[in-house]
């Protein structure tokens, strides 16, 4: 039985003691609102659906973020680029009590990065990591928390569809100019790209030992999506692949460029120098699936080359005449 008593500061404070659990106390400025309130309280405890949420009332949401940093995160592939952006919404509402943070201030911190003139792709992707941090508190770590605020917000609408190809005489420019650079392996680089359908953080990780030149194969052991694919390499792509200089020392294909960062800046100066807007490298990705689309029809099989996983995707590229597929049922 819950007691309620009257404090010399004229509120009604309410202790519940049972067998198992630790007392639960509260303070209010009625009887009527301490005696709802206990009522509900042994309801709870009396049908097992009373969670002890004090644990998850002293927490913050950037003491969440260290442990999320520390024991998840460090974990995965993309730890460099997913801790500063975790830092940063620290900085931003780390400091919230767990309890506190509700749709509302999601909505609004939604709003405010979206007034500031951030995409609606990055503002998705900070309330997606927000998201994160919830659900791993909630389902992993058994933090008492009620509800995901992230969970019935409106999310930003994104279209970051992209279907930059190249144009005209782009590609032999593109040559030209990277032939004259300071990187050697560029033009091999983009005719591989072009040639394979490859991201450049895969052709970077490409390694001699997992180039079979004669079964007409390279084996990329990590990929975007996680999975390890092997890639049919063309003749063409074999044969820039016999062209291109080796390193007496390293066994990787392009041993000039650590990071994708390097990559894209050799490719804007490359870019700027030829007179060539607005095109990425990862835009060569798109231009290889165009052209492959045109040798492999069979969407299943252009997969298997791009390592495409959603094939909602391939359908850009997949455009067959309705008169020949009348001819292909007969």
């Amino acid at each position: 039985m819950a007691g309620i008593s009257e404090t010399p500061q004229n509120t009604y404070r309410v202790q519940i003691r049972r067998a198992g659990i630790p007392p639960i106390y509260k303070s209010f400025k009625t009887k009527e609102e301490a005696s709802l309130w206990a009522r509900q309280k042994e309801l709870e405890i009396d049908t097992g659906s009373y969670i002890n949420r004090k644990e998850a009332e002293k927490l913050t949401i950037g003491s969440l973020i260290d442990r999320y940093i520390s024991e998840v995160s460090i974990h995965k592939k993309g730890y460099k680029q997913e801790r500063p952006r975790l830092k940063k919404l620290q900085r931003e509402i780390g400091h919230y009590y767990l309890t506190k943070l509700q749709s509302k201030d999601i909505a609004r911190f939604r709003d405010s990065k979206l007034k500031a003139g951030l995409a609606p792709s990055s503002v998705l992707n900070e309330i997606s990591l927000i998201s994160q941090l919830f659900e791993m508190a909630i389902k992993e770590w058994s933090i008492p928390i009620e509800i995901n605020p992230c969970r019935n917000i409106r999310k930003p609408k994104v279209n970051n569809q992209r279907n930059r190809v190249l144009e005209g005489d782009e590609e032999e420019r593109l040559l030209t100019y990277s032939k004259r650079s300071r990187s050697e392996l560029l033009p091999h680089m983009i005719q591989l790209a072009i040639e394979t359908a490859m991201r450049c953080s895969e052709l970077l990780s490409l390694n001699w030992n997992n180039i079979n030149l004669e079964k007409r194969t390279a084996y990329l052991a990590t990929t975007k999506n996680g999975d390890s694919r092997t890639v049919p390499l063309s003749s063409r792509a074999i044969e820039i692949l016999r062209s291109m200089p080796r390193h007496h020392q390293s066994n990787r294909v392009f041993w000039t460029w650590t990071q994708k960062d390097s990559v894209v800046n050799t490719w804007t100066r490359v870019c700027k120098k030829a007179g060539i807007t607005n095109l990425h490298f990862h835009d060569l990705r798109h231009e290889a699936t165009t052209r492959l689309a045109n040798k492999l029809p069979n969407i299943l099989e252009l997969s298997a080359v791009t390592g495409h996983k959603d094939l909602r995707m391939l359908k850009r590229y997949y455009h067959p005449k309705a008169e020949d597929l009348a001819l292909k049922l007969g």
